[in-house]
C-alpha cells in the first residue's frame, strides 16, 4: 500500500511516517517506481509507534520498545523499566507544573489588576526570590 493508505490506516500524517522512516523506525519496501510500499506489518508498527508517542514515550524509548516487542525472548522487566522511567519523568513534569501553577496563582491573586503601575508579577519576574 502507498503512504497515503498507510497514513489513513495508522492515523499518522505522511510527514510523520516519512520521519519515522528517515530515523529507521520503519523501513517500507520500495516499488519498482521508487514509491514506498507499506506492508501490513509496517502499518502495525506505525500504529504501535503512534500509541507509544501518544503516551509521550521518546523516540529512543519507542526504538527500545519496538526492539523488545520484536524479541520473543524479551524480559517484561525490560519493558517495565522503560515505562517506569517514563512515568517518573511524567510525574516530575507534573510536580514542576503544579509548582508553577501555585506560584503564578499566588502572583495573579496578589496583582490588583487596576490602573496603577504596581504589579507583583512584573516585580517577581524582575527580582525573583
Amino acid at each position: 500500500m502507498n503512504i497515503g493508505e498507510a497514513a489513513r490506516r495508522s492515523e499518522l500524517p505522511p510527514k510523520t511516517i516519512r520521519y519515522y522512516e528517515e530515523i529507521g523506525l520503519v523501513t517500507p519496501a520500495r516499488d519498482t517506481n521508487g514509491y514506498r510500499a507499506f506492508s501490513e506489518s509496517d502499518v502495525h508498527r506505525l500504529v504501535f509507534l503512534g500509541r507509544a508517542r501518544a503516551l509521550g514515550f521518546t523516540i529512543e524509548d519507542c526504538r527500545a520498545l519496538m526492539a523488545l516487542w520484536a524479541d520473543s525472548q524479551r524480559a517484561s522487566a525490560d519493558v517495565r523499566r522503560i515505562a517506569t522511567d517514563h512515568l517518573a519523568r511524567i510525574e516530575a513534569k507534573i510536580a514542576d507544573l503544579r509548582a508553577m501553577q501555585h506560584t503564578l496563582s499566588h502572583l495573579v491573586s496578589a496583582c490588583a489588576g487596576d490602573d496603577r503601575p504596581d504589579c507583583p508579577i512584573l516585580q517577581t519576574l524582575e527580582h525573583p526570590g
